[in-house]
């Protein structure tokens, strides 16, 4: 951890002296210094970021705290915080071969240009980075016309400020410094910030400088580090926990899929097969255990707008975006408004999908089940094999502490937050079971148990928009394990084809018989894929089944890597934000690997999908 250090009152010798011993020995501090400055290193990189304590900028001041190595220099005791920079880059540079001094300052309120000060001629390179990637900006924010030059001059600060060090002491310590002058657009003429803006701008700066700073230290240091990445904080702030604890406070006071679930789906399966496909009664679905007013108003009164992280700022703002899309749906089910929230949360169907599904259809005939009652496993028999699997889990890591149950009040297999629930009816094949096996418990339950050893919360209740690529590699384990069966995957299709037509206006049966008579779907199983995709009032839920396994082919196809998916609930989209921060050490790896990725079989399919593999042809032979 950091070390804390209690209030420094004054940059003496003995203090001084003090923080180098501590960055000597452990490399990472957080110090208190003279009028409210701060010294803050909590990785061993050779460069910090400096900036200067001054009225009416918490901009900038927001821009630098998010760094991994900063300097706040207060407004007391100007010439101690000479010395110790002074002193921190002698003992830095002679580690690192060279130091790099970088300060921050906005510039004038009507300035429209970047202003980079430095030795132009003697450092080409880096401040050639720093100029390519803040000239980019216009490119990215529409209506933006501002500038980037650079200034080769000794005075690397702002306007009317002392320097920092004069050029011949950095020189002689080992140090390059420079300047970094911002154009304060993010702001009006009386400094009233544009929240929204300030937030991207303060983005795209951090990876501006990032990326120069990572040319910096791959051609003038001797630190070895791998990736842009791993020059993000280490440490989180206790903010970002205490929004992250309460994001998954409010998502774990309702169960969503229990909520939007019909109570009464055996009673409508019953009436309306045995009238012939006629009498549809209504759904009835459970109290609301929530008031979702008090809820979205807990929702909106976290403050993520406090979180300089990027990256946990963008995982926190799409989160609360998708509780309050499903807070929605809660409040208006059985209502059209409930297929309009549907289709805003699971983002629609692409045509390219509706293709697949319809190919998928053409091409895999419907096969009659076996149902001789003896050959089927119940739900005592599956839950027997869910339980070794959860031993298997539990050999890997004592803290596995996720249990198995057999409810009456359940009419679907479901794992919710890692616990399994099986219906006390259930029968399934011997083949069905080995694919739900790895489905359910190989995935659900794995990613859950992973995401929960993480210190974010969100890696177990899932990252906004994660059920795709969790849906995608649970019917991918599956297909793995050699058990995606024709009927299966037609299930899959046809769930998609249901979730189009719903979206364009059909009734209940109207889709049934579309399954029926065009896709040839048995009257049980297109009562099945209706039923769900029509609960709520229509539910789209079923449709990223296919989508999540299209979309993981392609990823893979593309050469993605597959075990890094399983270390918590996230979506594809999320992969590079979860690298980083796995880089950075925010997060660890996976403690639990699935028995299906130690089988030889695995390898060579998960190669056959990289090669191209027909998605039509991932049945099992």
């Amino acid at each position: 951890m950091v070390s804390d250090l209690t209030e420094i009152s004054e940059l003496s010798e003995k203090s001084i002296k003090l923080i180098l011993t501590i960055v000597e020995n452990e490399i990472e501090i957080n110090a208190t210094l003279p009028g409210g400055g701060v010294l803050h290193i909590e990785k061993e990189l050779p460069y910090l970021i400096i900036y200067r304590k001054v009225p009416n900028d918490p901009e900038t001041y927001r821009m630098v705290i998010s760094e991994s190595s900063y300097l706040i220099i207060g407004n007391e005791d100007f010439n101690g915080y000479q010395k110790l920079l002074l002193e921190l880059s002698n003992l830095l540079s002679t580690k690192f071969k060279s130091y790099l001094l970088l300060e921050l300052y906005a510039g004038v309120q009507k300035s429209s240009s970047f202003v980079l000060k430095g030795p132009e001629k003697k450092l080409p390179t880096t401040l050639k980075v720093l100029k390519e990637e803040l000239d980019a900006i216009n490119t990215l924010f529409s209506g933006l016309y501002l500038k980037t030059e650079i200034k080769d001059t000794p005075h690397r600060q702002a306007a009317g400020q002392k320097e920092l060090l004069s050029i011949e002491e950095a020189k002689q310590s080992g140090a390059l410094l420079l300047g970094m002058e911002i154009p304060p657009i993010y702001r009006d003429e009386t400094f009233k910030t544009y929240p929204v803006f300030f937030r991207n701008f303060r983005d795209f700066i951090n990876r501006a400088m990032h990326t120069a700073i990572f040319d910096y230290i791959r051609v003038q240091t001797s630190c070895g580090v791998a990736s842009i990445n791993v020059l993000g904080r280490k440490y989180l702030k206790d903010k970002v926990f205490e929004i992250d604890k309460k994001l998954a406070e409010i998502e774990t006071s309702y169960q969503f899929l229990w909520l939007v679930s019909p109570v009464n789906i055996n009673e409508i399966k019953k009436t309306f097969l045995e009238s012939k496909y006629e009498k549809l009664l209504d759904y009835h679905y459970r109290l609301l255990p929530i008031d979702p007013d008090v809820l979205k108003r807990k929702l909106y009164n976290l403050k993520i707008e406090d979180i300089d992280d990027p990256a946990m700022s963008y995982l926190f703002r799409e989160k609360r975006e998708e509780l309050d899309q499903q807070i929605n749906m809660l409040s208006e089910r059985g209502t059209k408004n409930f297929l309009y929230d549907s289709l805003r949360l699971y983002q629609g169907i692409d045509p390219h999908l509706c293709s697949e599904a319809k190919q998928i259809l053409e091409e895999i005939p419907e096969e009659v089940e076996n149902t001789i009652p003896n050959t089927l496993l119940d739900s005592k028999a599956f839950s027997s094999l869910a339980r070794k699997e959860f031993d298997f889990f539990r050999n890997q890591d004592e803290n596995f502490k996720c249990k198995v149950h057999i409810r009456k009040d359940v009419n679907i297999m479901m794992v919710s937050q890692g616990e399994l629930y099986i219906p006390e009816d259930y029968k399934l094949s011997e083949v069905d079971a080995k694919g739900l096996i790895q489905h359910e418990v190989g995935t659900h339950v794995l990613t859950y148990h992973n995401g929960l050893q993480q210190p974010l919360k969100q890696l177990s209740i899932g990252l906004a928009d994660y059920d795709p690529l969790q849906e995608g590699l649970a019917v991918m384990s599956e297909y793995l394990v050699n058990a995606l069966t024709p009927n299966r995957f037609r299930t899959l299709a046809g769930r998609v084809i249901a979730g189009e037509a719903v979206k364009e206006g059909a009734g209940f049966q109207e889709i049934f018989r579309l399954l029926t008579a065009t896709y040839n779907f048995s009257p049980e199983r297109a009562f099945n894929i209706t039923s769900r995709i029509m609960q709520g009032g229509g539910f789209l839920k079923d449709i990223i089944y296919l989508k999540g396994l299209v979309d993981l082919r392609k990823y893979l196809q593309e050469g993605g890597d597959y075990e890094p998916l399983l270390t918590g609930k996230f979506a594809l989209k999320h992969t590079q934000i979860i690298a980083e921060l796995t880089e950075r050490n925010v997060l660890k790896k996976g403690a639990l690997r699935p028995s299906y990725l130690l089988n030889e079989e695995s390898t060579k399919r998960i190669k056959l999908i990289r090669d191209g593999l027909p998605i039509s042809q991932m049945i099992t032979k």
